[in-house]
């Protein structure tokens, strides 16, 4: 890994967010990488379609993987890094699953399951235990490692994005043995990159049994996700010191070093519909909140952070399906959806290419460490409040 503090986003193209892969604009992703390199960024993080890259068990859609080639090489030729993500999965606030992975019927859960473009009223199989779905996801990752292997664009795999919102491990010895295949899968087309998990900040509130200790056992770096418009227990939706928390817990806990994938604020804009959710913040706030949140980043040690994320997406796409129900994500956009840059943008250029900070050491105990694994949300809380009080409140831990 580079020892530079690296920024960048993640990556869904405007006129299609999740549809890209099968409405794939060569031309967008050039305009949208040069875009992104121009503006300072350096790693982008994408995600695979599941039911566009493998619309049957046992085969992958060979067009994907060329497209697949393709994004790569463009990243290549802008200067940017990328990290793939498979199993794609949970995606703001829905989940896209193949038709062959689901179940039987199942009551409405959190988050509605799209198949087929499709809202279905399907459970999905557990992928951690089901037979079916752990070959298919091993031929996946194989497949997409082949495509890639030795890639020089190439930074690591992500073996998913926030998978707890999809299925959770029946045991902890089942998640285990899920990371180990996967790894396996990948390793043995390309021996070379490095390999991480998306883990959120629903994996530290609650015991999904894959946190940043398991996933450490596979992982080559430890990634995390974390907003404040999502955490009743920070201060604000603005809140940076909920990032830099969340990243130095996850080193605690995983002893490797932290990515953080994923942070944002939407921002409001002539949208009524989003315009009624509380967390809408202006565009200067936003720029605002991403300059402290990458400073405390920086001064935490980590690799460095990603935005959530490239674009606004364009109106044309709202009516679907997550946009339909959740209109906040049509607006977390470093850039609008006509291209403009928002104020956010400059966060990228101001915190990219410098020398990456040593990591300090855990201001937490064991005791800590064990009222954690015994009550993991209100051990949470109780250490943030610590951590975020200013320096003169601050109790001695």
């Amino acid at each position: 890994m580079s020892q530079s503090f690296d920024v960048g986003v993640n990556y869904w193209p405007a006129s299609s967010a999740m549809r890209w892969w099968r409405r794939f604009d060569a031309g967008e992703v050039d305009r949208d990488f040069a875009r992104i390199h121009k503006a300072g960024g350096e790693l982008v993080r994408f995600f695979l379609l599941w039911e566009d890259f493998q619309p049957q068990p046992a085969s992958v859609n060979d067009r994907c993987l060329e497209l697949l080639v393709i994004v790569a090489n463009t990243a290549q030729r802008h200067g940017l890094r990328i990290i793939p993500t498979l199993f794609t999965g949970h995606m703001s606030g829905a989940n896209f699953v193949p038709e062959w992975a689901l179940g039987g019927t199942a009551s409405p859960g959190r988050f509605r399951v799209v198949s087929n473009d499709r809202v279905v009223e399907r459970g999905m199989r557990n992928w951690y235990v089901d037979p079916l779905v752990l070959e298919a996801q091993a031929l996946l990752a194989r497949e997409c490692a082949r495509a890639l292997a030795g890639h020089p664009a190439l930074w690591a795999w992500d073996l998913g994005n926030e998978n707890s919102n999809c299925c959770v491990p029946p045991t902890l010895e089942d998640g285990t043995r899920w990371l180990e295949r996967m790894a396996r899968a990948i390793r043995s087309s390309d021996a070379s990159s490095a390999i991480t998990l998306g883990l959120h900040m629903e994996d530290l509130e609650d015991d999904r049994r894959i946190g940043p200790a398991e996933a450490a056992r596979v992982c080559d770096v430890l990634c995390m996700h974390g907003y404040p418009i999502y955490a009743s227990w920070c201060r604000g939706p603005t809140d940076p010191e909920l990032v830099a928390f969340l990243a130095d817990i996850t080193h605690w806990l995983g002893r490797k070093d932290v990515l953080f994938a994923e942070f944002g604020a939407p921002t409001r804009d002539d949208d009524p519909e989003a315009e009624r959710a509380s967390s809408l913040v202006t565009e200067e706030e936003a720029a605002r909140y991403l300059e402290r949140a990458f400073s405390r980043l920086h001064a935490a040690g980590t690799l460095g952070g990603l935005v959530w994320c490239y674009a606004d997406y364009a109106r044309a796409i709202w009516s679907e399906p997550p946009l339909d129900r959740a209109p906040h994500e049509r607006h977390f956009g470093l850039w609008r959806a006509n291209g403009s840059a928002k104020p956010a943008a400059r966060a990228l250029a101001e915190w990219s290419r410098r020398p990456r900070a040593a990591p300090q050491p855990p201001p937490w105990s064991e005791s800590d460490q064990r009222a954690f694994q015994v009550a993991r949300r209100e051990t949470l809380i109780r250490l943030y409040e610590a951590y975020a009080a200013p320096p003169l409140a601050r109790p001695v831990l």
